[in-house]
């Protein structure tokens, strides 16, 4: 711990502050954009999941509104309820920060909600914020208040006589110094701010309580807390100037607690309870000391205290919190990895709800008006209970989850393995069989919880995870076994430096060779290699983080400009080059990047010219086609410094060109990766988006589109997608990203662009037989299936456009016109709206367009059809028979726009995971287009007698219906046709001359 005791300390009067002067623009500064965003605005990020929530750091209900809560994500943003958690929706996707650390429904109007930004839990990636957020109108807008610098914010209190009143504790920068920190208050609604207690650059407010029934008594605390750029467990989180504060007036000025009974050594994180029915004089305080702490209680109003219970794990700077039951005086609940509740003012403790492995809660709300209903926050999400925590809600419904690093395998379709913060890992699936991805699509992958989960490049039943302090396991599908493989297997997590043999830090790096022989690569302060999958490894480098062997004044507290000589440095990226061999790029957590191009058997430190010593090397990205060529992400905020940095070499590190000036101020770089079919075309991840470069890094622009505001922690180009790990949102896909290639260089003058589409495989939407999943399940989404075609019309556009797809000699396949006629199915109608969704438009107009071809003829016509079984809510339901598909092969698509026609190649490509052979194909073609012309002949007949021969349409009509169920089997696989269907078609037709000859 950095003594800060010498400092000069105060406590600040009043101090009137505008919003206007505190806070300046919430708008970054970014660099002009080389692209119009209308060029690609019509891609689309999609939710691949998990629905397996991740951290919820807030909670909040309605008193006597049963049905409607919300609760705030670590990264997640804000969420609501209006089912008592059977789903959730969220509500905070487009603001400026989605890291959420109090959340506040004003007592006098539950429409007005008060959210402060940035979680003040004590943890590796603790994530910022900007400042304080309201809504009037119970979450649907919101309006920004201000106090961006703050950073991190533990409690919002809000007046129970005003919903305008509200004062915000306010921890600060948690890395370094600054002066928007204490206790904040308004009075109208957040226009202006008070700056009602201020201590000093170094000490910021942590909670607030009181009690409805005397609004103007408030306790506070103060937290004098200051992090490291390593990982740092080992050092409390405590300081000197930490303490307990009074107010009388509701919160216009303070006095400092001074009553006696309070340890008197420095204390960390202070959490406040006081109890309902006391006039304010029963208040409990859960305080963090460097060598435990315990439960404190005080019966005359903070005069006096006395500890009474002394178990420590009642609090901490993570997850400690205290809230006393709103009816009892007696009942106070405690945090901590159980949820727990004390009958006996907290000189015992009863465990409420937990599972082995602790599910850390971090919040819970009461109703006042029925104290059996509660919300709880963990760091598995936010769940309900109506009967006082006999049974809750599911947490398995909230895409919060926050991951790390990602991988995926070489399967068809891919699969998505990383690991979740708090909760194991996964491997998911990138698409669905079954027309969405659900429960069915995902399950762990054997390692830690966050980190990173790499398959065998030569076998995806086999994956590696990367876990705490150093373990490595080795997770087998077929047999569900895990292994651990560690190179060595003794953890030494949250060890200090000097300690353990190997060091890491939140972090394990692990990653895999793309090159034959796939060697394993593990970093710790040195490199680890294995070429047996596991069993045996050598070390191939030397400390490579500027360690020096019998360091000096290595004890205790060491400062920054030590701690490298002193050990606290370790390996957080590795890249093994695709395009060489023995060719290996590392990165580590104070500054440096180092290369060997045989295999380890020399190194060299080839870090960025000036580059300052603690700037954390994110991850490196080896290029994929140029061994010369490599980017890597640098990240500061740790250092109390955001601004987005990134660098590219291009001659194997001799010389480095800083590319990310371009990003937004304030946006620290998570993530860079080059696209491996695009030269110039790059991707950035940072704390708050995704960003795109068509100029190999010289300028940036957004590439959020509708991806919600959270942290990218991974970045990855797989084939033709790009795939992002978050802080707090789960998995989420940009599929088929044609239209950035594309863009790369183009000239976006009067022309009409037809994008070259890329590869599209013959695959059916949804093949599900079984009842549809409801509605209320939880579910990501599928990508497009088909063929995927952009296009992007000129400013000056007009008219009416026209896509045309021809087979190989010229034969017109399919026509969509932007001024169609969709005529809806001749098909009954019995179930929801909800199923009927929107059909595909080919639409005009100036920007780019995406259309989505299914690879089908035209449907044949039929007297009726019937909706299929497998459907998708807020998705078209098909109606079968949906029409043949056409043959794998080379297709021309034609768009004509704007008075041009241009033109690019389709090929079209068989479902790899299926065996069948060309005739097979054809010979199922050649009996659909039969089916198609008989169907097409029933018809006809049906049209005819209809009026004059009732016997003979009866007959039609039963045909049509042999017929038509024929012709929606033959779709539903890519086989060769059964000698039955055959022969059913052939009796159909013989009937069918039978009523033609009528």
């Amino acid at each position: 711990m950095i003594d800060l005791s010498r400092k000069f300390l105060f406590v600040s009067s009043l101090v009137a502050v505008s919003v206007l002067s505190i806070l300046g623009s919430n708008t970054p500064i970014a660099a002009q954009s080389t692209v119009p965003e209308s060029a690609y605005s019509d891609l689309s990020w999609r939710l691949v999941g998990p629905f397996r929530s991740g951290w919820a750091t807030a909670v909040a209900g309605i008193p006597e509104d049963r049905e409607t809560y919300y609760f705030g994500g670590a990264d997640g943003g804000v969420w609501r309820t209006t089912d008592a958690g059977s789903t959730w929706q969220p509500l905070f996707d487009d603001q400026g920060s989605a890291s959420i650390g109090a959340l506040t429904i004003a007592p006098t109007d539950p429409q007005v909600l008060w959210v402060g930004t940035g979680q003040i839990h004590q943890r590796w990636d603790i994530v910022d914020g900007d400042g304080v957020y309201r809504s009037t109108d119970g979450g649907e807008t919101w309006m920004h208040l201000g106090l961006e610098e703050t950073r991190h914010i533990g409690a919002l209190w809000v007046d129970p006589r005003s919903a305008d009143t509200a004062i915000v504790a306010a921890l600060g920068h948690v890395f370094g110094p600054n002066e928007e920190r204490g206790l904040f208050r308004t009075e109208d609604g957040g226009s202006n701010w008070n700056k009602v207690l201020y201590l000093d650059a170094d000490s910021g407010a942590a909670d607030i309580a009181g009690t409805p029934e005397l609004p103007d008594l408030l306790y506070a605390s103060l937290w004098q807390v200051r992090r490291y750029p390593w990982l740092d467990y080992f050092q409390p989180t405590v300081g000197p100037n930490s303490g307990i504060y009074r107010s009388d007036d509701a919160g216009r000025t303070w006095m400092k607690v001074a009553g006696t009974g309070l340890p008197e050594e420095p204390m960390g994180r202070i959490e406040l309870a006081v109890a309902p029915g006391t006039e304010g004089q029963r208040v409990w305080a859960g305080l963090e000391l460097a060598d435990g702490g315990g439960l404190y209680r005080s019966e005359d109003g903070g005069a006096s205290w006395a500890l009474v219970n002394d178990d420590s794990s009642l609090v901490g700077s993570y997850m400690g919190w205290l809230l006393p039951d709103p009816s009892d005086p007696n009942t106070v609940w405690a945090g901590g990895q159980p949820l727990r509740r004390s009958t006996d003012g907290g000189e015992s403790f009863q465990i409420i709800r937990s599972s082995p492995g602790g599910d850390d809660y971090h919040a819970l709300w009461i109703d006042p008006t029925d104290p059996q209903r509660m919300i709880t926050g963990a760091d598995q999400g936010a769940v309900v209970t109506f009967n006082g925590g006999k049974s809750w809600s599911s947490w398995y419904n909230q895409p919060t989850g926050q991951f790390y690093r990602l991988a995926v395998d070489n399967r068809f379709p891919y699969r998505i393995y990383s690991g979740q913060q708090d909760s194991g890992t996964v491997g998911i699936a990138s698409r669905s069989d079954y027309g969405q991805i659900t429960f069915r699509d995902w399950s762990p992958v054997g390692g830690d919880e966050r980190d990173g989960d790499v398959p065998d490049p030569t076998d995806p039943d086999i994956v590696y995870g990367a876990g705490l302090g150093g373990r490595v396991s080795k997770w087998n599908g077929r047999t569900g076994q895990v292994q651990n493989v560690s190179p060595w297997p003794l953890s030494s997590y949250a060890a200090p430096p000097g300690t353990t043999r190997y060091r890491y830090d939140w972090i394990t790096p692990l990653a895999i060779s793309p090159r034959p022989p796939h060697p394993i690569y593990v970093g710790a302060q040195v490199l680890f290699r294995s070429l047996d999958g596991g069993t045996s490894w050598e070390t191939i480098s030397s400390d490579l983080t500027g360690a020096i062997e019998g360091a000096s004044d290595c004890e205790g507290d060491v400062p920054l400009e030590r701690a490298t000589e002193c050990g606290y440095g370790v390996i957080f990226a590795i890249a093994p080059s695709p395009a060489a061999d023995g060719l290996i790029w590392i990165g580590t957590t104070n500054g440096r990047v180092q290369l060997t191009r045989n295999n380890g058997a020399s190194w060299t430190d080839v870090s960025p010219p000036n580059l300052p010593d603690w700037s954390k090397i994110n991850i490196i990205d080896a290029s994929a086609s140029d061994p010369a060529t490599a980017y890597v992400a640098v990240d500061r905020h740790r250092v109390d410094d955001p601004s987005p940095m990134a660098f590219r070499t291009d001659d194997f590190g001799a010389t480095w060109t800083e590319i990310g000036h371009g990003l937004p101020q304030n946006e620290w770089v998570g993530a860079i990766r080059q696209d491996p079919k695009q030269a110039g075309l790059l991707y950035a991840g940072t704390n708050r988006g995704v960003h795109v470069s068509f100029d190999d890094g010289e300028t940036w622009q957004s590439l959020k589109l509708n991806l919600p505001t959270t942290g990218i922690n991974d970045l990855l180009v797989h084939e033709d997608d790009v795939i992002v790990a978050t802080q707090g949102r789960a998995i989420w896909v940009l599929d088929a990203v044609a239209p950035l290639r594309r863009l790369v260089g183009a000239d976006l003058g009067d022309e009409v662009i037809l994008v070259p589409p890329d590869t599209a495989w013959r695959l059916r939407f949804n093949q599900n037989k079984d009842t549809p999943l409801p509605p209320e399940e939880p579910t990501g989404e599928n990508p497009p299936v088909g063929a995927i075609l952009d296009y992007i019309l000129p400013a000056n556009a007009t008219g009416s456009t026209v896509l045309e797809v021809l087979d190989s000699e010229g034969t017109l396949v399919r026509r969509f016109g932007s001024e169609d006629e969709i005529e809806p199915p001749n098909a009954r109608v019995y179930f929801a709206d909800t199923w009927l969704g929107d059909p595909p438009r080919l639409t005009a107009g100036p920007g780019h367009h995406r259309f989505v071809w299914d690879l089908r003829y035209p449907a044949p016509p039929t007297l009726s059809s019937n909706y299929s079984i497998a459907a998708v809510p807020g998705r078209p339901t098909p109606a079968r028979p949906e029409g043949a598909f056409v043959l794998p092969g080379t297709y021309q698509v034609r768009l004509t726009a704007s008075g041009q026609t241009v033109s690019q190649e389709l090929e079209v490509a068989m479902d790899p995971r299926v065996e069948v052979t060309s005739a097979e194909l054809s010979g199922l073609l050649e009996l659909q287009n039969d089916v198609a012309a008989a169907l097409a002949r029933v018809v006809a007949v049906a049209d005819q007698t209809q009026e004059a021969d009732g016997e003979t349409y009866e007959e039609a009509r039963s045909i049509a219906r042999v017929l038509t169920s024929l012709a929606s089997d033959l779709e539903s696989a890519d086989a060769a046709p059964t000698e039955p269907q055959r022969e059913l078609f052939d009796h159909a037709v013989d009937r069918l001359e039978d009523a033609e000859a009528q």
